[in-house]
């Protein structure tokens, strides 16, 4: 397993309702970016990274970059 650091990340926050209104999306993308920006992940690599943070955080991801954590 390899450690990664989160240096940028951008959720789908597609909405399913349609009252949600985009001063909402881009608050809660915000919060969400708060939250995983510098988090360090454990992954078997980028896709197994990408599969934890979405399980995680419930949403899918549509971008990401990151560093590698030298242990």
């Amino acid at each position: 397993m390899m450690q990664y650091q989160i240096t940028k990340i951008f959720f789908d926050l597609s909405p399913e309702d349609p009252d949600w209104e985009n001063n909402d999306i881009n608050e809660y993308q915000h919060h969400l970016q708060e939250q995983y920006v510098g988090s360090i992940w454990e992954a078997d690599d980028e896709d197994d990274l990408v599969d934890e943070i979405t399980t995680a955080s419930g949403w899918l991801i549509d971008e990401i970059d990151y560093r590698h954590v030298l242990v």
